[in-house]
C-alpha cells in the first residue's frame, strides 16, 4: 500500500464539496462502502462522516488512502456537470486547485496522479528546510501550488528551482557565478566542482545517467524559455498542462535531490580526512 497520507487540507476540501454535493446520508454511505471504504458507516453529518473515512483510510495500513480518494471522486469529477451548473464546475475547480497545491492531480478513471511518485518531492522539502533555503523553498511551493491552475509558471518555478540550488552551492563553495546565470551553465559549474559530469567516473551506465541529467536540465530550461511565463509568446503558442509541469516539477526535483545528497556525501568525506 502506499505509504503516503492524503493531506489534511485534501480531506477537509473534499469533505466539504462532497458533503454539500451529495447530502444525503444514504448516498454518502454507499459511495463509500462501494469504493471499500475502512469500518462502520461514522457518526455525524455528511461533511464529518466523508473527513472520518478518508481519515481511517489514512491510518489503516491495509487501506491504500489514494484509491479511496480517486474511487470516491470518480463520479463527481467525471460526470456531466451541464452548461449552466456552474456551482458544481466550481467545486471541480476547488478540488483541482487543493490537489495541485500538493503535487496531486485527478485523472479519468479514479486515478490520483502524484500518489505513487511523492517520495521524491517530500524528501527534497524536508532537504531543502533543513538547510534553511528559503529562497529555494519559496520556488517550491510555487511550482506545486500553479501546477493545475497556471503549467507556464509552474515550469518557470521548477527551472527557478535548479537554478537557485546552483546559485547557493556556488556562494557557499566561493565558487565564480558564470556569466550566463541561466540553467544550463550553472548547472554544468556546479557538476564540474562536485564531479558529476560524464566520463569521470568509471562506471559506464553511471556516466549515461550523468549525462542523462545533463540533457533533462537542458529540456527544463528550453521548455520555460519557449513556454514557461517567464518569456513572451509568439503566434503560435505552446499549450502546457499540467502533465508538462509535473514533468518539468520532478525532473528538476531529482536534480536537485541528486546534488544536495552529492553535496552531504562531499562533507562528509571532507570532513573525515581532516
Amino acid at each position: 500500500m502506499s505509504e503516503r497520507k492524503i493531506p489534511n487540507a485534501v480531506i477537509a476540501e473534499v469533505a466539504d464539496v462532497l458533503g454539500s454535493h451529495y447530502f444525503s446520508h444514504t448516498a454518502l454511505n454507499v459511495l463509500f462502502q462501494r469504493c471499500d471504504a475502512p469500518g462502520d458507516v461514522p457518526l455525524g453529518n455528511c461533511v464529518n462522516k466523508c473527513v472520518e473515512w478518508l481519515r481511517r483510510a489514512n491510518e489503516d495500513p491495509g487501506v491504500d488512502s489514494f484509491a479511496l480518494l480517486g474511487c470516491v471522486l470518480a463520479e463527481f469529477m467525471e460526470r456531466e456537470a451541464g452548461e449552466h451548473n456552474a456551482t458544481w464546475k466550481d467545486r471541480r475547480e476547488r478540488i483541482k486547485k487543493t490537489l495541485a497545491r500538493y503535487g496531486f492531480s485527478y485523472q479519468l478513471g479514479g486515478q490520483i496522479l502524484g500518489a505513487s511518485t511523492g517520495t521524491p518531492t517530500r524528501s527534497m522539502q524536508t532537504m531543502i528546510r533543513e538547510r534553511d533555503m528559503g529562497g529555494l523553498e519559496k520556488e517550491f511551493e510555487r511550482a506545486l501550488n500553479s501546477v493545475e491552475s497556471d503549467p507556464p509558471a509552474a515550469v518557470t518555478a521548477a527551472c527557478a528551482i535548479v537554478e537557485s540550488l546552483c546559485k547557493i552551492y556556488m556562494q557557499d563553495n566561493g565558487l565564480t557565478t558564470p556569466s550566463d546565470q541561466t540553467i544550463k551553465p550553472l548547472t554544468r559549474e556546479v557538476q564540474r566542482h562536485l564531479g558529476l559530469q560524464a566520463g569521470t567516473v568509471e562506471d559506464q551506465d553511471v556516466n549515461r545517467i550523468f549525462g542523462g541529467l545533463a540533457s533533462i536540465v537542458d529540456g527544463v530550461g528550453s521548455l520555460r524559455t519557449h513556454a514557461g511565463s517567464a518569456h513572451g509568446k509568439g503566434r503560435n503558442s505552446y499549450k502546457l498542462t499540467g502533465r508538462h509541469a509535473r514533468l518539468a516539477i520532478h525532473s528538476a526535483h531529482t536534480i536537485t535531490i541528486f546534488i544536495l545528497e552529492t553535496w552531504d556525501e562531499n562533507r562528509r568525506a571532507s570532513t573525515s580526512r581532516k
